[in-house]
């Protein structure tokens, strides 16, 4: 299955790569380079620290170059009036009596903790394409679903949190 990605997403991925490969990657060979030579390699914990640093960092390389050459690319614009990528919108659920505010993004930007919803989700798949004002079932399976009303739609961007998750 493919991630869907937009051109962004897919520009903030090789700009981490680039970084990874271009200034980390330097840095942590050095720190390798600096812990082997304090000594007995099988007793050092940096040495061992450092090697595993140096290896996550390479695996996240593999993993991003992955994600870019297997995304389905989807655009990130719709009509000034309806739900769609990267939107704030402003939802009422109706069994809780509460508003809450969510972004809309794609799945590897998804963050529930943080008010990103993933177009993927229940809520995100529902939201898509409805206008302010329009009632919204948002079905979680097959024996659940509840009802919201959309009550705001922000088409502004918003960068503090336009960062791909990763480790």
């Amino acid at each position: 299955m493919f991630d869907k990605l937009t051109r962004s997403d897919i520009q903030k991925m090789e700009e981490e790569i680039e970084y990874r490969k271009v200034e980390l990657r330097k840095q942590l060979l050095e720190d390798v380079k600096t812990a082997r030579a304090h000594g007995d390699l099988s007793e050092n914990f940096e040495y061992h620290a450092a090697k595993k640093e140096k290896n996550k960092n390479e695996s996240r390389i593999r993993y991003l170059e992955r994600m870019i050459r297997t995304a389905q690319i989807i655009e990130d614009t719709s009509q000034e009036n309806e739900v769609g990528m990267n939107n704030r919108v402003e939802v009422y659920f109706e069994e809780e009596g509460i508003t809450e505010s969510y972004r809309i993004v794609t799945t590897v930007r998804g963050d529930s903790l943080n008010s990103l919803i993933s177009i993927e989700s229940p809520l995100g798949k529902a939201l898509l394409g409805h206008k302010v004002g329009d009632h919204v079932e948002v079905r979680v399976n097959t024996d659940y679903s509840y009802f919201v009303t959309i009550k705001n739609i922000d088409n502004t961007t918003d960068d503090s949190s336009d960062k791909i998750r990763g480790y």
